[in-house]
């Protein structure tokens, strides 16, 4: 194999976030979660009520991290936050993340962006949302913001099954994603996607083959989580219910799966991370104790050299 040939600018193995984010702004870049107070048309009763099965947001937002708050406030104890855990960046990107975050009319969305874009640290957004809560008049303000910003929509995909989707009461089907995608690319919009692995009625062989299914989408980034039973969910009382509904990875056979999965995948994509990581006071099922996903991470990069493949080898 020679490195060199890959279609990225590093020397690993997978097209891999930080040294996207690197190579795009020259130094470290770290995102800032902000909770801005939305909510979902599946819980609020437009499309259905309870939220997808499997969320709670609690499990993943920062202690700062609470809508009562204004964004700016949030952005300032989120760089406290960070400083304190981490090596300091100087600059930082707004990641608008719980629940969905264009699921306002655009006059309301103006007005929270423009708090994070006006903080003199902010480089540019990230906004986690769904293809059901976007539409050609948002898109056309996203694509001219992007124009003086970084800026990223990121779409929970979770599964491209629609019996998945249904299971997990998303309230979508895949070809709305598909066709979303399709026209937030087409405005030359960077997009990123999230994936679940593990959910209840797929086979691990149905989870492989989504690796062409997603290769073929208008994707920059791509995110991946095997699933976890977060507590206060609904998917925690499904799996008390019927716990042999649901078939967990273990972390070896994970690692093992994510080499394979990446082999397959088109390798123009950057892989922001492998895997979930909740407080362990969330969680329902034990997982995969306390290990972190820096060491999950050195463990598919070491597998990835000893079976001398690397992200795209059989796309």
């Amino acid at each position: 194999m020679v490195l060199n040939k890959f279609p990225w600018n590093h020397q690993r193995r997978f097209n891999a976030y930080a040294n996207y984010f690197c190579q795009h702004f020259g130094e470290r870049i770290q995102k800032l979660s902000i909770d801005a107070g939305f909510t979902c048309p599946n819980r609020d009763g437009r499309i259905s009520i309870g939220g997808c099965t499997y969320c709670n947001n609690d499990a993943f937002n920062p202690s700062y991290c609470l809508p009562e708050k204004s964004v700016n406030q949030q952005i300032e104890e989120g760089i406290e936050f960070h400083t304190k855990r981490y090596r300091r960046a100087e600059k930082y990107l707004a990641y608008f993340q719980a629940f969905s975050n264009t699921y306002a009319p655009l006059s309301d969305l103006k007005k929270i962006y423009n708090q994070a874009l006006h903080h003199p640290s902010i480089a540019g957004l990230v906004i986690g949302t769904r293809p059901d809560c976007i539409d050609e008049e948002k898109l056309d303000y996203f694509a001219q913001l992007s124009k003086e910003k970084y800026l990223i929509i990121e779409y929970g995909i979770e599964s491209c099954y629609d019996k998945t989707l249904q299971t997990i009461n998303r309230g979508h089907n895949f070809e709305t994603l598909r066709k979303i995608l399709e026209l937030t690319a087409a405005k030359e919009i960077k997009t990123g996607g999230h994936i679940i692995f593990g959910l209840p009625s797929e086979t691990k062989q149905e989870m492989l083959a989504e690796a062409e299914i997603l290769s073929k989408l208008p994707l920059n980034n791509i995110k991946f989580h095997q699933l976890q039973i977060i507590k206060n969910t609904t998917m925690e009382q499904q799996y008390f219910k019927s716990p042999k509904d649901f078939i967990f990875f273990e972390l070896d056979e994970y690692i093992e799966f994510m080499v394979d999965f990446l082999e397959r995948l088109n390798p123009l994509f950057v892989v922001e991370r492998f895997a979930g990581e909740v407080p362990p006071r969330f969680l329902v099922n034990p997982g995969w104790g306390l290990i972190r996903n820096d060491q999950i991470l050195q463990k598919i990069e070491k597998r990835l050299e000893e079976r001398e493949t690397w992200q795209g080898k059989k796309y």
